[in-house]
């Protein structure tokens, strides 16, 4: 799933940076790697940003929906 389609206050791990080389570097710069686990805080109302949080590095950003559709996550699952 993509990040704008994730339930929020779930753990989620990157499994992929989707979309053109720009995008993905612009997301790597931002701090999103493979395998980081965010959190999504918060959603804007009427089609506003996204505000993610990033628990691997512990830094909040919001991103624009565009670019939150490109970022693949999967929920962690955690040991029982």
């Amino acid at each position: 799933m993509t990040l704008l389609d994730a339930p929020h206050g779930t753990p989620l791990r990157i499994v992929d940076l989707a979309g053109g080389e720009s995008v993905r570097r612009r997301l790597m710069a931002m701090g999103f790697h493979k395998d980081d686990v965010v959190e999504l805080d918060g959603k804007a109302i009427f089609r506003g940003p996204l505000l993610v949080r990033n628990c691997t590095s512990d830094t909040t950003i919001a991103l624009g929906r565009g670019v939150a559709q490109k970022v693949l996550v999967e929920p962690v699952h955690e040991p029982s």
